[in-house]
């Protein structure tokens, strides 16, 4: 966890004023640098909570995956898509680890040159044992009322969704009804991890 700054004045709001004077008044300057700095914030205390495991919050998002499919396996590709992080990330996350023996790569017996990335029993125990702390500490977000927790999820929700990262529920239902496709073992249907990361972090 990183050493409190304890500056006598806020830094982002002092940028703020001078950049209103400036350029003119911009609350969305304001709002972003607060919202890039939060992420710095929490990722550092997630990252201290998951270091006496040898996990980056990255690695763990990665291994809950797992934990959430049916059989413990999923291909890196989709690995990547509900994670929202570049192919080349999935690479590296998955290659630290299975140094770590938390999990094992196979091939896709589906995809020719695809691979699988399959949890071990270490992985689902340092899983059980790092969310325990995870929960404890609330994620970072300790200081915060539910109700206000709600509002920043319902906040940040709508951003994601102008940025296109899902389609509405409602939108999908109004579609006309498509012939299933045969449901791939490895699919579990699951949610994304608890916080999504999308500026780029440790992996």
């Amino acid at each position: 966890m990183s050493k409190p700054l304890e500056l006598p004045f806020d830094p982002i709001d002092r940028a703020a004023q001078i950049w209103a004077r400036r350029f003119g008044p911009s609350p969305s300057m304001a709002a972003v640098t607060s919202i890039m700095r939060a992420q710095q914030i929490l990722l550092g205390e997630l990252d201290a909570l998951l270091r006496p495991y040898g996990l980056t919050f990255a690695r763990y998002e990665a291994l809950v995956l797992l934990t959430f499919s049916r059989t413990g396996t999923l291909p890196l590709g989709m690995i990547g898509e509900r994670l929202m992080v570049h192919p080349t990330s999935v690479t590296n996350i998955i290659s630290r680890l299975e140094r770590q023996q938390l999990v094992t790569r196979r091939p896709n017996p589906a995809d020719g040159r695809g691979r699988l990335a399959e949890i071990t029993q270490a992985g689902r125990d340092v899983v059980e044992r790092a969310t325990r702390d995870l929960m404890a500490a609330e994620f970072g977000l300790a200081g915060f009322e539910p109700g206000q927790l709600k509002e920043i999820f319902d906040v940040f929700r709508e951003l994601r969704l102008a940025a296109g990262d899902f389609v509405p529920e409602s939108s999908v239902t109004s579609e006309p009804s498509k012939p299933q496709q045969p449901q791939s073992s490895s699919d579990p249907k699951a949610p994304a991890t608890p916080i999504a990361q999308k500026p780029q972090q440790p992996q």
